[in-house]
């Protein structure tokens, strides 16, 4: 029995890797028809519909496995699942805010709609691609599974074979389970709100018989950027690379707007390509100027992307965007929107969450604790708003188990993927607040490391741990030698102590390397009033950040270049049971749920107005 779950276990592994490899991205850019929308479920806590009495997973073909449409031809025969109207979830959406059944449900449910064949010529084939399942996917169409994935915030996609596809009336079938487990990532435990189901969109995407499926297109980043922008000549390079061998062909990049068009030679499945170009507008947080870039292999349709061309490094303490020194004045953010109190899923979402970023004089989010929907560094690049994105490597993690490691390497892969050519994104973080081991710094090291290697154009980070004592916070934590900024976690006057520590407070660290703040914050039932002693008050929270912005101004070390306070939003949270002040919420937002501005808001806006003004003044 031993040896069939591990054979199992290998086949899943196979499965979920697969889709990693095959993931075809800018999905925005091609020739796509959405399955967004209405679909019918079926919620199966005990996991009827995936395995038998027996509890062995049913066979394909086993009609009471709920991925067959019931047939029934005569009054004699019977069955024990199907789908109608009565029963609905809206996609992309989670089920907790869709129906109070759902509210704390963890389990499996069982999406179900239909599709037409759309129109598509002889050459072409059919992808279905979904933009995040939580957690774990397994895909059937018309009764063959098409594949499973494990992870709830990277999209993937799998090839529909051309004999299964219908012209009508296509039954398709999804299983979700968002139960939570020792060996998975994220783990057991997590601050944050395990919404389920088909959060993101979900598409056909009619392919040509050779595409690109992924491509990378920047500034070089061995240029020296400083004399480039003197001379006005800049060097871009990159790779693209297609969904099969070929034996000859050609790769067009165009740029009109730049008088770009260049052709690449390919053999094989992919290609490096470079060039030169005059005169462009870089991008950035005052001017996020972004280009359209179209590209195509032999004859077939382009696709286009609007892609911004920047360049972000680390010089000693210093965070340099384009060659000139930047200071992160940033927020901590949850996919969440806050007056529905679910996930954010839309364009629409994006532009809501990211004028609270805007009015706040924040020039940088932290996409806490998982990558967030594609929709927020696009906007992020629209905008020029600054981007630290993250793997939800969160807490306790089993960093003995090598299968952890893969599971989390596989969802870094899947990040780095879909945002690399997304100019707002400069910080790739492979944790949080994970506990020193022996076996922690290994597994953390090695993703670090293979996000360096998947892409050396952005910096890489992860929340350290600090030493804490009566005397100075020191900031010595090993993995801080694989990682670009040193950022850390501090609540001081939250959970130790009272904001008036602030005052004693010295900081130091072991890395010379630019000093962050990725998370600081306090709790606020908001619309509660009292003195500022009284925790869960406003002005509790304001007097904290009060303190900690004066911490900041005169007992940060030199190398102090940013923060990222905790947290933009009040979001859901099970672990905050407080009857009278949180109910369910994690109240350290400096908004909360029903959008109204806390006093402490207002704390920190005026803070990064100063920053701003300053730097503007300099640069005059």
């Amino acid at each position: 029995m031993k040896y069939y779950f591990l054979l199992i276990a290998c086949v899943l592994g196979r499965l979920t890797l697969q889709a990693q490899e095959n993931l075809i991205i800018n999905t925005e850019g091609r020739n796509s028809v959405s399955l967004n929308g209405t679909w019918s479920y079926i919620i199966d806590p005990y996991d009827t519909g995936f395995y038998d009495y027996r509890f062995n997973e049913r066979s394909e073909d086993d009609l009471g496995a709920y991925w067959n449409k019931p047939v029934l031809k005569k009054k004699t025969d019977w069955t024990e699942h199907g789908y109608n109207d009565t029963y609905t979830l809206e996609v992309p959406g989670d089920w907790n805010s869709q129906d109070p059944i759902f509210t704390y449900y963890e389990g499996a449910v069982w999406y179900q709609r239909t599709f037409d064949k759309p129109a598509i010529a002889a050459n072409e084939q059919v992808y279905l691609y979904f933009g995040a399942v939580n957690y774990e996917a397994h895909v059937y169409l018309n009764g063959k599974k098409l594949g499973m994935h494990k992870g709830g915030f990277t999209p993937f996609n799998f090839k529909i074979p051309a004999d299964l596809l219908q012209d009508t009336d296509n039954y398709l079938v999804v299983r979700v389970d968002n139960r939570r487990h020792k060996d998975e990532v994220p783990t057991v435990n997590t601050d944050w709100c395990n919404y389920g189901g088909i959060t993101r969109d979900v598409k056909l995407l009619v392919m040509p018989e050779y595409f690109i499926k992924q491509y990378h297109i920047q500034l070089d980043q061995q240029q020296d950027i400083v004399k480039a922008k003197k001379k006005k000549r800049f060097q871009v390079s990159g790779w693209v690379k297609l969904n099969e061998v070929m034996a000859s062909g050609k790769v067009h990049v165009e740029i009109p707007e730049l008088k770009v068009d260049k052709e690449f030679e390919v053999t094989g499945d992919s290609v490096k390509i470079a060039f030169e170009v005059k005169k462009m507008q870089l991008w950035d947080t005052e001017t996020p100027k972004l280009y359209n870039v179209s590209l195509a292999v032999n004859d077939e349709k382009a696709i286009t992307d609007k892609i911004g061309f920047r360049k972000i490094e680390v010089e000693g303490d210093k965070i340099l965007l384009n060659g000139d020194e930047v200071f992160l004045r940033g927020i901590c953010i949850h996919e969440e929107i806050p007056q529905d109190a679910r996930r954010a899923t839309s364009k629409k979402d994006a532009e809501q969450i990211f004028g609270y970023v805007k009015d706040l004089h924040a020039n940088m989010v932290r996409l806490a604790h998982y990558p967030h929907n594609e929709y927020m560094p696009r906007t992020a690049d629209s905008l020029g708003i600054l981007v630290w994105t993250e793997i939800p490597v969160y807490w306790t993690i089993d960093f003995e188990n090598d299968e952890v490691l893969e599971k989390a390497t596989n969802q870094l892969e899947e990040m780095v993927a879909r945002d690399r050519n997304r100019a707002s994104v400069i910080i790739w973080s492979v944790g949080n607040e994970t506990p020193r081991s022996d076996a922690r710094n290994t597994f953390m090291s090695t993703l670090a490391k293979r996000a360096k290697k998947l892409d050396d154009s952005r910096l890489i980070s992860a929340a350290l741990e600090v030493h804490y004592n009566a005397g100075t916070n020191f900031v010595d934590d090993p993995l801080g030698a694989y990682t670009d900024i040193v950022s850390l976690n501090e609540y001081l006057g939250w959970y130790g102590g009272l904001p008036d520590a602030c005052r004693t407070a010295n900081w130091e660290t072991k890395y010379n390397k630019p000093f962050f703040i990725s998370e600081t914050g306090a709790g606020a039932k908001g619309g509660f009033h009292d003195e500022k002693e009284m925790r869960f008050s406003e002005e509790y929270q304001k007097w904290y950040y009060e303190e900690q912005i004066q911490m900041f101004k005169t007992r940060f070390p030199e190398n102090y270049k940013g923060l990222a306070p905790w947290i933009l939003i009040d979001f859901r949270s099970p672990k905050r049971n407080n009857p009278v002040y949180q109910e369910g919420f994690n109240r350290k937002g400096l908004i909360d749920e029903n959008g109204n501005k806390k006093l402490a808001f207002y704390e920190l806006q005026k803070y990064y107005k100063e920053i701003e003004e300053k730097e503007k003044a300099s640069k005059k």
